[in-house]
């Protein structure tokens, strides 16, 4: 009797554990097809690699106009891929079975495309395999899907139909039974059309040879005129390029520096903002680039009269901006829309309140928003106002999906973190004290909102003998085992011989709930991020404390 009980104990066991993940940790949605977090991967390494490619591809990769092209690509052997509007995944394969596993971290299991891979690389003698790709979704009407699609579809699906339209474009080998693939992409590209050639919903982007600059924009106009969201070109020799469109936006202005030395009397840049759904404004950004000195002039002597009071304070390259009634509306272009880091963690603004009547900004909370890439003044809109239509932020979300967009911030109140673990180590060097701080806390918001990891430990090394005195870093994880291990990997990698202890580090005794802080990519050397497609964000203590102004050197040249 007792060995029979062992045996359905095994069994039970057998049944929830597959090649890749734990059938008990995901949730059904629809047919077969389940989600889960990284709790349900057997290999938790899976997520840090479908990390680690974006990020490096990421950080390869330069963002260019189509006007550009012609001049910046010189003659060499590019392969480029029609850009496709979907999600970045990781299509993994073991022993029979394939899922999908995403930078943010969602595990995707039972899909139809899942099965087609899984069938044509176990016919190809395969044992293991890891894919790079875009989780896109093909419209019954022949139109072009949409980022909305795939996430709406694949959070949950309304038929079985609807989900069948996912399909998978894969665009690069990570891992084959161990091995890299070769330095050369051409034979790279060769054999992923070799291993999934005949299939229906794991089916390679359009791409083509290309040797000139010239050719590759034509290619890009053909592509983008035809409905494509524009073009990655890569060559062994010459680099990565992404290739889009530009976008305009109307934005309202919320702030503004001022420029030193050649600029004195002009505007350095100016803060933007946003409406929401809720009426409240959401920081977008800051644009520097694309104005004339004459607008620089008009601009500062337009809003010096209009500085208001503000309980946040936005900072940028260490100098805080005047915040100004929000009354000036004006058109601008971006190269790029980044919605999350390649981490996966949503690019988090302040929503801000605006009292007519003290005439104050006040704080709502931070939410997901965008960081921009390239943005340039255009024009000043005077023929747009400040109100829910003028300055929507749909027209960021029609573009770029962005978590709780539609939500109402007074709404969200969400769970407050729990500090687990602080240690701080100093070192004397020359004289001055070196500061290295090491912070975990749970967020306990993961239940609450997809956008949240379980667990987030942020690092800062501080050394006034450097000429960038402060940087920062930061890991997420959902997993507690996977926290605790890259917790043990940031203090080996960081304190060696000569760091001593500080007094009151160690495990945090009582879980005293801590400030939200912004799961973002921090900002490290002269305000680029540790993530190569995100933006500097100021911390909740900058945030309500408005620093000493810092003299700003001058530009040598002027803005494009």
């Amino acid at each position: 009797m007792i060995a029979f009980v062992c045996t359905r104990v095994t069994n039970t066991i057998a049944e929830d554990i597959m090649s890749l993940v734990r059938k008990d940790k995901l949730e059904i949605k629809l047919a077969g097809y389940s989600v889960g977090t990284p709790a349900a991967l057997v290999d938790p390494t899976l997520l840090t690699r479908t990390q680690d490619y974006k990020r490096h591809t990421a950080s390869r990769m330069i963002p260019l106009e189509a006007a550009d092209v012609p001049k910046r690509l010189s003659s060499a052997d590019y392969h480029v891929t029609m850009k496709i509007d979907g999600e970045f995944s990781v299509l993994a394969y073991e022993d029979g079975e394939a899922i999908l596993v995403n930078p943010g971290g969602t595990v995707r299991v039972g899909l139809a495309l899942g099965k087609e891979a899984a069938d044509k690389l176990k016919a190809a003698g395969i044992k293991k395999a890891l894919f790079a790709g875009e989780l896109y979704y093909s419209r019954p009407d022949g139109k072009r899907g949409r980022v909305h699609d795939v996430s709406r579809i694949a959070r949950q699906p309304a038929t079985k139909a609807e989900l069948d339209g996912l399909n998978f474009a894969p665009f690069d080998i990570i891992e084959i039974d161990g091995t890299p693939p070769t330095a050369v992409f051409r034979d790279t590209w060769a054999r992923l059309e070799s291993l999934f050639k005949g299939c229906m919903r794991v089916v390679l982007p359009e791409a083509h040879w290309i040797k000139d600059g010239g050719d590759i924009a034509k290619q890009f106009k053909a592509w983008v005129n035809g409905g494509a969201e524009g073009l990655i070109a890569r060559s062994d020799s010459a680099g990565m390029f992404k290739v889009k469109p530009r976008h305009t936006l109307d934005a309202v202005v919320i702030g503004f520096t001022e420029g030193v030395d050649d600029r004195h009397g002009m505007i350095h840049d100016l803060l933007l903002a946003m409406m929401r759904q809720d009426g409240f404004l959401h920081v977008l950004g800051h644009v520097g680039g694309g104005f004339t000195e004459q607008d620089r002039r008009a601009f500062l002597s337009d809003l010096k009269d209009s500085v208001t009071a503000s309980e946040y304070v936005e900072v940028n390259d260490q100098v805080a901006y005047h915040m100004v009634r929000p009354e000036i509306v004006i058109e601008i272009s971006v190269l790029d829309m980044i919605s999350h880091s390649t981490r996966g963690t949503p690019m988090n603004k302040m929503a801000l309140n605006w009292d007519a009547v003290e005439k104050k900004y006040k704080i709502v909370r931070r939410l997901p928003l965008v960081a921009l890439i390239s943005p340039q003044f255009v024009r000043k809109r005077d023929d747009k106002q400040f109100n829910a239509s003028d300055i929507r932020i749909k027209q960021v979300s029609d573009l770029v999906e962005v978590p709780l967009v539609d939500r109402d911030a007074r709404q969200l109140n969400l769970t407050p973190s729990s500090p687990l673990k602080r240690e701080v180590y100093t070192k004397v060097l020359k004289g001055a004290t070196m500061v290295r701080k090491f912070v975990m806390w749970e967020t306990n918001k993961q239940a609450d909102a997809d956008d949240f990891p379980a667990y987030v430990i942020h690092f800062s090394d501080f050394s006034p003998n450097r000429k960038t005195p402060l940087e920062r870093d930061i890991r997420v994880s959902n997993s507690r085992d996977q926290i605790d291990s890259l917790w043990t990997e940031l203090l080996t990698e960081n304190i060696a011989k000569g760091w001593a202890p500080h007094v009151g580090s160690g495990v945090v005794a009582a879980p005293v709930p801590v400030a939200e802080t912004t799961v973002a990519a921090v900002p490290n050397k002269r305000g680029k991020a540790a993530d190569a497609e995100s933006e500097p964000e100021v911390t909740e203590e900058t945030a309500v404390t408005k620093p000493a102004p810092k003299k700003r050197a001058s530009p040598k040249k002027k803005d494009a």
